[in-house]
């Protein structure tokens, strides 16, 4: 390939977003042109820099890795995405998909293996971690509706059905109805749990 592939690194730590380009750096036909450490930035990032593929983690702050994946999506339609995380969570890879990445590989992968992705989805190939694709398909859709996700993720921090129905906006009894719903369909006890579960699987 005469075309060297201009890569942008999206990852909130710096010794591995480091360690990361210096290896893709020995790539013959791979550049690193661009690192940022926000989720927020990432657009902007592959907008100046003219890339053809941006490796995102998930976790960011600003945006998570997922977010800032979609909005690229729609920005710049021919960019390719490639989603890098510590979490093999099965949830994540399905609404990675949605999001419009190309492939989602965990980051204690073999570097070739990461390099070889690359390369693969330039020529329009997804690449997907195998056990993860396995475990997604286990695993199943997410049960949860957009509404539960929103009134479970507002109770991870331990607010009342009062103060959830302020922050978003809706009744306590909404919340309520909410909040028992998402814990039938988990099959558990309480919301605590409810959040444990539905973050565990990359749901919320």
């Amino acid at each position: 390939m005469s075309h060297t592939i201009k890569v942008l690194l999206a990852e909130d730590q710096s010794m591995v977003r480091e360690a990361l380009a210096a290896l893709l750096g020995l790539e013959p036909d791979i550049e690193v042109v661009a690192q940022v450490s926000r989720g927020d930035e990432v657009l902007a990032a592959a907008r100046a820099h003219d890339v053809d593929v941006a490796l995102l983690d998930i976790e960011m702050p600003g945006k998570s890795g997922i977010e800032a994946a979609a909005e690229t999506h729609r920005a710049l339609p021919g960019l390719k995405l490639v989603i890098l995380t510590t979490f093999g969570r099965p949830g994540y890879l399905r609404t990675a998909m949605e999001a419009g990445a190309d492939a989602f590989l965990v980051k204690d992968a073999p570097a070739a293996q990461l390099a070889e992705a690359i390369r693969k989805v330039l020529t329009g190939e997804r690449v997907i971690d195998p056990t993860l694709a396995a475990a997604a398909l286990a695993e199943g859709a997410n049960p949860l509706t957009e509404r539960e996700r929103d009134v479970l993720r507002a109770a991870a921090d331990g607010s009342t059905n009062a103060e959830l129905a302020t922050t978003l906006h809706l009744s306590p009894g909404t919340v309520r109805n909410y909040l028992s719903t998402a814990i039938q369909k988990l099959a558990v006890r309480n919301r605590t749990e409810a959040v444990r579960i539905a973050r565990d699987k990359g749901w919320l």
